[in-house]
Parts: C-alpha cells; sequence; structure tokens
C-alpha cells in the first residue's frame, strides 16, 4: 500500500512539472549555385562537443563557464538537425544527390563528407561561434581526398533564444557553404 502511495505521489508531483519548451533550429536557404564536381555526396553524423550535442541550450558566460537553459530545449537531437540542415543546403547548392549517414540511396556516394565541431556556442558577448574542422573523402569517384578548418562568427541582438538560434541557423549556412565550395566550382 505505501508503495503504491509513493508511485500515485511521484505521478501528481511529474504531472505538475511543467515541460520545457522547445525550439526548433531552422535551415537558412542560400543564394549560391554551384555546379556539383560529383554526382553525389555523403554527409556523416557531425560530431558536436557535449554540450552543444545536449539538448538544452548552451551559453557561454562572460568567465569562460558554460550554462544551460534546461526551460527551452532543442526541438530534435542537435546531431541530427545539424547533419540534415548540412545535407539539405550542400544538396540545394550543387542540384545534386546529397544524403546523411546511413547513405539512403543504392551505391556509394562519390564522396563523404565527415564534419567535426570543436565549438558551436553562442556567447555573452553577443556572438555565436562554430569552428572545427571538415574532410573530405573520396568513396567511389576520383576525388582528391583533403581537410578543411573552419571559424565562424555570427553577431547576436542579445542572448535569447531566438537570437542564438538565427545566429547558429545563420553560421550553419556559411559552414554549408564552404562545404559546397569544395564539392563544386
Amino acid at each position: 500500500m505505501l508503495s503504491r502511495l509513493m508511485v500515485l505521489a511521484s505521478a501528481a508531483l511529474v504531472a505538475c512539472t511543467p515541460l520545457a519548451d522547445r525550439v526548433a533550429l531552422s535551415p537558412v536557404p542560400s543564394s549560391l549555385e554551384l555546379r556539383p564536381l560529383v554526382g553525389s555526396a555523403m554527409v556523416r553524423t557531425v560530431s558536436l562537443p557535449t554540450y552543444a550535442a545536449a539538448e538544452e541550450i548552451a551559453l557561454e558566460m562572460a568567465d569562460g563557464r558554460i550554462a544551460i537553459n534546461e526551460d527551452v530545449l532543442w526541438a530534435d537531437e542537435p546531431e541530427r538537425a545539424v547533419t540534415l540542415i548540412l545535407t539539405r543546403t550542400v544538396g540545394d547548392i550543387l542540384n545534386t544527390d546529397v544524403g546523411p549517414d546511413p547513405w539512403p540511396f543504392v551505391g556509394l556516394p562519390d564522396v563523404s563528407v565527415d564534419v567535426r565541431v570543436a565549438r558551436m556556442l553562442a556567447s555573452a558577448d553577443g556572438t555565436f561561434q562554430l569552428n572545427g574542422q571538415f574532410y573530405v573523402a573520396s568513396e567511389a569517384a576520383r576525388f582528391r581526398d583533403s581537410t578543411h578548418s573552419f571559424a565562424i562568427t555570427e553577431p547576436m541582438g542579445d542572448t535569447s533564444v531566438r537570437s542564438i538560434s538565427a545566429a547558429q541557423s545563420a553560421a550553419l549556412l556559411t559552414l554549408a557553404e564552404q562545404i559546397a565550395a569544395t564539392l563544386g566550382r
């Protein structure tokens, strides 16, 4: 009987706890159009730092600590959302088959793109920073393997969730354009 009351009390407590709001990371369309040098490309699941891979929204404080906002969460798993945004945007720019890992098409892609993010963070100074490296590897075509560093900074109007989301989307657009430029002309 006591355990039954504890279960009911726990359920009541959970029911009273408000759910966090969720915000979607929205892709920003590119005006860039390039002629592809490859017929297809696969974007591997993007590797993010632990704080950026979490569903809570992170903000770097003035003293360097990273704080998280547990009241507002990303609507999708960040690694998945970033991978899909890069895939879609690169595909739109090149107008060719670009898909996420696992490869959704028959056969091998011509190249794979592996993105490793070292920093993806909104700062108290009003900027959003995205930096790391991406690697292009030839899978089934003659294309030179290469590595590329990126360091992207986007201004934010403030440190609100809306500003962080918009700046992150703009930074991902810039990264997608850089990736597309290595696969097209």
